[in-house]
């Protein structure tokens, strides 16, 4: 076995670190105490992507951490998807990353190059980030474990939220899907090249460009305020995390809403229908469809295929983008100049059963 081919393999054995169940975190986080600082700004109530906390009138903290076992082969790589994972929280809030912390958890008997040459391509990506790795914390483990605690800055009064999705809008999608199918099909050894790559691709891809469009949208558009809400599809899921927008905060005032998706209007990688036919398919997409499948009703065309790529996890996914329909296009148009992929993918409309409808 060669060196690189060691990562999947400690991983494969390992079973792979997914996520808690969603069933589970959700029932813990319920019975812990509410925040009373006011300069939390947002807490864990209502699952954002990260923690903001108010330093002044002018500036506030992002702060959020991510880790996981290696889903690729290639020491680097895995190191850079780790790094633009992590980040991605941050840009999901409207936030700018700018220092890091790494997390390592190292077997003891491993090569110490396949550790430097990890953290050397986690390093790479956060310096396209513009973002400083000023430390860290390693630990001895069985399981290789990388990531990174990172801290943003953002404005108080400029925070995108996870919720807030108001009737009318569009719903823009700003990555293809399926990372999840794919590396599943790797530790098998049933990916091809092609899917390999086109997944690498999108999740070495940061989201900084995708933000920066949404920034733009709201220094240019007519429509004060357009954007309503914003998170990045993670191991929870599209639907997942859909669903957590849709449900709003209404012990803040934010109403729920439903969402009407169309499954054919998002890009998917190459090979993840093929993927799912020969059954990889991952415990976390087992788990996210039992949680959240009484949520979503499939219409009679979406078959079994892409029914399980929308409850996929994803890791380094994109943005999910609720904005007002007035400032869609054109969003949609700057999505796309910054390099981003912008689908259209559907819209918001009053709360009803099920919370989302997938055609």
């Amino acid at each position: 076995m060669t060196e690189t081919l060691k990562l999947t393999a400690m991983a494969k054995a390992a079973g792979c670190a997914a996520k808690l169940n969603p069933a589970t975190l959700e029932s813990v986080l319920r019975k812990l105490p509410r925040q009373t600082d006011p300069n939390v700004l947002v807490g864990f109530d209502t699952n954002d992507d990260a923690g903001i906390y108010r330093v002044n009138n002018e500036l506030a903290l992002v702060q959020t951490v991510d880790f996981f076992t290696p889903i690729v082969d290639e020491p680097e790589l895995f190191g850079a998807i780790a790094a633009a994972n992590a980040l991605s929280d941050v840009y999901a809030m409207g936030g700018k990353p700018i220092s890091a912390l790494s997390l390592v958890g190292f077997p003891e008997k491993a090569d110490p190059e396949i550790l430097e040459r990890i953290i050397r391509g986690g390093l790479s990506k956060m310096q396209e980030a513009h973002c400083s790795v000023v430390g860290g914390h390693s630990i001895r483990t069985d399981d290789m474990l990388f990531g990174y605690a990172v801290t943003g800055t953002i404005h108080p009064e400029k925070i995108w939220r996870n919720v807030g999705a108001r009737t009318g809008d569009v719903l823009l999608f700003t990555k293809p899907l399926g990372t999840g199918v794919i590396t599943t099909a790797l530790k098998k050894d049933r990916a091809s090249q092609q899917s390999l790559d086109a997944a690498i691709k999108a999740m070495t891809t940061l989201n900084s460009a995708a933000a920066e469009a949404l920034h733009e949208v709201e220094k240019s558009s007519n429509v004060k305020n357009a954007i309503h809400a914003v998170t990045d599809v993670t191991g929870f899921s599209f639907l997942g995390h859909a669903r957590e927008m849709a449900l709003g905060n209404p012990a803040n005032g934010v109403a729920p809403v439903s969402f009407e998706i169309e499954h054919s209007a998002f890009t998917y990688l190459p090979g993840t229908i093929e993927a799912v036919r020969e059954g990889h398919i991952s415990g976390g997409l087992k788990n996210n469809r039992a949680f959240i499948g009484d949520c979503v009703e499939f219409g009679p065309n979406v078959s079994l295929e892409y029914q399980s790529l929308l409850f996929d996890p994803q890791t380094s996914g994109g943005l999910l983008i609720a904005i007002d329909a007035r400032a869609a296009e054109s969003a949609h148009h700057l999505l796309q100049r910054h390099g981003a992929l912008a689908s259209p993918v559907g819209i918001v409309v009053q709360k009803k059963s099920p919370l989302i409808q997938v055609t």
